[in-house]
Parts: structure tokens; C-alpha cells; sequence
């Protein structure tokens, strides 16, 4: 479980450390919530999810991990792949061209979304005991 939540940190702290280091390039775009702002939002909140499953290798950090990391990952693949045009009061997220950045930022989303999932899973088929016995049981 331990070698799992550390992917899932490292996979976040990486998805972290890029969307802090792009934010002001990409905060230019005239809209009242510009890339910047999303930058900032998602490194703040893989951060959050990181710093959950560094302190608890529960199933709700590990959720927390996967929806932060799967979300950014699948807007991320949707900016590539898919012009929407601007939403509401969001850009323009259409950005077709992958570079080194980018690419890091996807591997530790889906490094951490993997991870996160497979903590769950470990979770759930964990053995557990039962109170006042030594034998390992399944309930």
C-alpha cells in the first residue's frame, strides 16, 4: 500500500509542479476565468489530494487522488483532441500540440489516477481481522 500512495503522490506532485510552472503563460487569455486561473485551481487541488494521501492511506484520500487526477487527465486529453470553443466564461482550452510539459503533467495524472485506483482496489480485498482474534478472516 505504501509503494502505491507514493506513485499516487509523485504522479500529483508532478501534475502540480507543471500547472504552477505554466500558469503564467497561460494566463493571458482575455476571459474573466482564463487558463491561468484552471492552472492554479488544479495544482492547488493535486496538491490537497497529495498531501490527503500522504497523511492517510484511507479509501477517501485515495478517491480524492483518483477523481483529481482522472478529471485533469481526461480535460487535458479533451483540450488535445476536441475544440470545443470557449465555454461560458471560459476560454478557448483548445491547445492540439503536445510538448515535454505536457507530456509529464499526463504521466504522473495517469501515473496517480492508476495508483489511486489500485489503492482503492487494495483496499477493498485487504483481509481483515477480527476484533480480539488473530486469525486473518474475510468478511
Amino acid at each position: 500500500m505504501a509503494a502505491v500512495r507514493l506513485i499516487a503522490v509523485a504522479g500529483l506532485s508532478i501534475d502540480a509542479y507543471v500547472h504552477l510552472d505554466l500558469a503564467s503563460a497561460y494566463a493571458e487569455a482575455k476571459a474573466p476565468i482564463n487558463e491561468g486561473i484552471l492552472f492554479r485551481a488544479e495544482a492547488a487541488l493535486a496538491l490537497l489530494a497529495a498531501l490527503a494521501l500522504i497523511a492517510s492511506a484511507r479509501r477517501l484520500p485515495l478517491v480524492l487522488g483518483f477523481a483529481v487526477s482522472a478529471s485533469a487527465l481526461a480535460l487535458m486529453l479533451l483540450s488535445v483532441y476536441v475544440d470545443l470553443g470557449p465555454l461560458g466564461p471560459f476560454p478557448d482550452l483548445y491547445d492540439p500540440v503536445w510538448f515535454p510539459a505536457k507530456l509529464w503533467a499526463a504521466g504522473g495524472e495517469a501515473a496517480a489516477a492508476i495508483a489511486s485506483v489500485a489503492g482503492i482496489l487494495l483496499l477493498n480485498f485487504r483481509p481483515r481481522l477480527h476484533r480480539g482474534s488473530r486469525f486473518c478472516c474475510h468478511r
